[in-house]
């Protein structure tokens, strides 16, 4: 909910997140890559690093790092194309972009290997600056995912509670749409927990519309039962109660 107002972190971890939903050995680089940033780390603080042992460990960071970035790129591509094929409503058209100087990649083979050698270039350059500040300041850790509110040109998180809910959601339902990009891809499952409680009636109903439209599986949750009547008789309607599952009246 507050994902737009958090720091750089929080909407990283949210954008690798849509990421591995859609390319799921991200994930596995992206842990590969933080381990090799805290060996590389650890090895800064000796008084007298092994070079060659650097070497070694920024090649690892700068091949990880490249497939990061390379992954972002192309799942940034997918999502805008997805966002610009989807009507306007009640959930407003989003521009989105990375921040950092490799944030933005073609795809293309020769520029992943374009970009491991420079990303190699720049560790080794930064070598006594990272000791200096404790960590390194260079990499696809350092990247920041931007949103712009279309409808009025305003970043994310100098809109309106409401707009953010509101661009947060369609997020989440164009990198849902995309997944089906495919004529042979597999229908998504979304989950979405006390998200019918932040919207209003009309925005609740636009929601339901769309979940039923992908024609994949959805658990929404709710502590009020009315918050999803706009269903009708699209959802099956379950309680929770004393520990028991049962359909509700």
């Amino acid at each position: 909910d507050g994902l737009f107002r958090a720091g750089a972190s929080e909407r990283r971890r949210f954008f690798d997140r849509q990421t591995m939903a859609h390319l799921p050995a991200h994930g596995r680089i992206c842990v590969a890559y933080e381990k090799a940033m805290r060996e590389r780390n650890a090895l800064l603080e000796q008084p007298r690093a092994d070079p060659a042992w650097l070497d070694a460990i920024e090649a690892r960071m700068a091949e990880e790092g490249a497939h990061i970035m390379h992954n972002r790129a192309h799942i940034l591509a997918r999502l805008q194309r997805t966002i610009e094929a989807r009507p306007d409503g009640h959930f407003p058209k989003a521009e989105i972009s990375l921040s950092g100087p490799q944030a933005s990649l073609s795809g293309l083979e020769d520029i992943y290997a374009q970009t491991v050698d420079r990303l190699r270039g720049l560790l080794m350059e930064g070598r006594a600056r990272d000791r200096a500040a404790g960590r390194c300041l260079i990499g696809p850790h350092r990247a920041d995912l931007h949103v712009i509110h279309r409808p009025t040109g305003m970043p994310a998180h100098q809109a309106s509670t409401g707009q953010q809910k509101a661009l947060l959601i369609g997020l989440i339902l164009a990198s849902a749409a995309a997944l089906t990009e495919d004529s042979d891809a597999p229908r998504p499952l979304l989950l979405l927990d006390e998200a019918a409680a932040h919207l209003d009636q009309v925005r609740r109903a636009a929601l339901f519309d769309e979940i039923c439209a992908l024609g994949g599986q959805a658990w929404l949750t709710g502590t009020e039962a009315h918050l999803f009547e706009a269903f009708g008789d699209r959802a099956v309607h379950l309680k929770v109660e004393a520990g028991k599952v049962s359909r509700a009246k």
